[in-house]
């Protein structure tokens, strides 16, 4: 286990900079998720961590000591990629032993044993350690590749979007394979991805990266719920958040003068009638007989317990999860309202919540 922190990090590739004063603290046997796009800067991060990059400004820690004249071995993470970087021709028991015969690490030939026994069975590929890995499917492959990670014992995990190359059923149970593994070695884990579902439901924290920037970090729950601008609302949550541009009149929300008005409940705004972004997720739009908002039921997504319909209300569209059992058709003409409570007031000029402008 390892405490990991970096300190005004900056990484330029020629005239391109990929990373910008970047500050971030990853706690001791943590599952940290790093989010954001291609060229959002995540694997860089990852790369300048393993020590296969220098930064360009900047300090890296682990464990309170500055690692930058490290190189890879002497820091002792393990990297596992996207690619398996796995032998063919090595049967899985071969390959999960590679790393332990490196000169650097050699083990004596009973822990190696031990460790292959113990990375096998916590994977559950016990079956497969004398099968060539050329003959294993991609979740296999990629179960053996993180094994080869565990018989090495590291102080830290990077993973670089270890699986995006699965398919949807196979990445739903490596997630929670992954996530029990980190909490079964109480190991730290840093995990790079793009995929907002694999940040939700396996991070204990998330950094949010927005081309070089770390511009919010949190738990889950807080990036979901308290988002510190439109960027990282937009980053979380399936279907994505609702926003909306108005202004602020009387308490009530003005998207539509006249046609799409909604209460606030009193939420305190500075500068009434300024340009407000409101955001509002699915989840918390409602449709029922007597709401205050008419809307156009535009499409209909079932979900099996529940319903996404896609609205378009005074030529604005936007969406509300609903139960199943509500009955409503395409081109169907319904009314609907918002949780007042739950409406994220964001400046419609900078796009930061005005819970976090202060």
């Amino acid at each position: 286990m390892a405490h990991i922190e970096l300190r005004g990090i900056t990484k330029k590739f020629g005239a391109t900079t990929a990373l910008r004063k970047l500050d971030l603290q990853i706690g001791d046997g943590e599952f940290f998720v790093l989010l954001g796009q291609t060229g959002a800067g995540k694997t860089t991060t990852l790369r300048l961590i393993a020590g296969l990059e220098k930064p360009t400004e900047g300090q890296i820690f682990i464990d309170g000591v500055d690692v930058g004249t490290w190189g890879p071995a002497e820091r002792d993470v393990a990297l596992v990629l996207q690619q398996y970087s796995l032998y063919p021709r090595y049967t899985v028991r071969e390959n999960l032993e590679f790393p332990l015969k490196a000169k650097i690490r050699r083990v004596e030939p009973d822990e190696m044993r031990d460790r292959v026994a113990r990375a096998a069975k916590i994977l559950r590929i016990e079956h497969l350690l004398d099968r060539k890995t050329e003959r294993l499917s991609g979740g296999e492959m990629q179960r053996v590749s993180i094994g080869r990670a565990i018989v090495r014992k590291p102080r830290v995990f990077l993973m670089d979007e270890p699986l995006s190359a699965l398919d949807a059923k196979l990445r739903e149970a490596l997630r929670t394979e992954l996530k029990n593994l980190q909490m079964t070695l109480g190991a730290t884990f840093l995990f790079v991805t793009h995929d907002q579902i694999e940040a939700m439901s396996m991070a204990d924290k998330i950094g949010v990266l927005d081309r070089g920037r770390l511009v919010q970090t949190g738990t889950p729950n807080e990036i979901y719920n308290n988002p510190r601008n439109t960027f990282v609302a937009r980053s979380v949550g399936s279907p994505p958040i609702n926003l909306f541009e108005g202004r602020l009149q009387g308490g009530r929300a003005v998207i539509k003068p006249g046609t799409f008005e909604l209460p606030l409940n009193g939420q305190a705004v500075p500068d009434e009638g300024r340009p407000i972004i409101f955001g509002v997720r699915p989840e918390d739009v409602s449709v029922e007989p007597g709401a205050a908002v008419e809307a156009t039921v535009h499409d209909v997504e079932n979900h099996g317990v529940e319903k996404i319909l896609t609205l378009n209300a005074a030529q604005t569209i936007f969406r509300a999860t609903v139960p199943a059992t509500l009955k409503v058709e395409v081109d169907e003409t319904v009314r609907c309202a918002w949780n007042p409570q739950k409406v994220i007031l964001f400046d419609g000029s900078s796009g930061l919540s005005l819970r976090h402008a202060g």
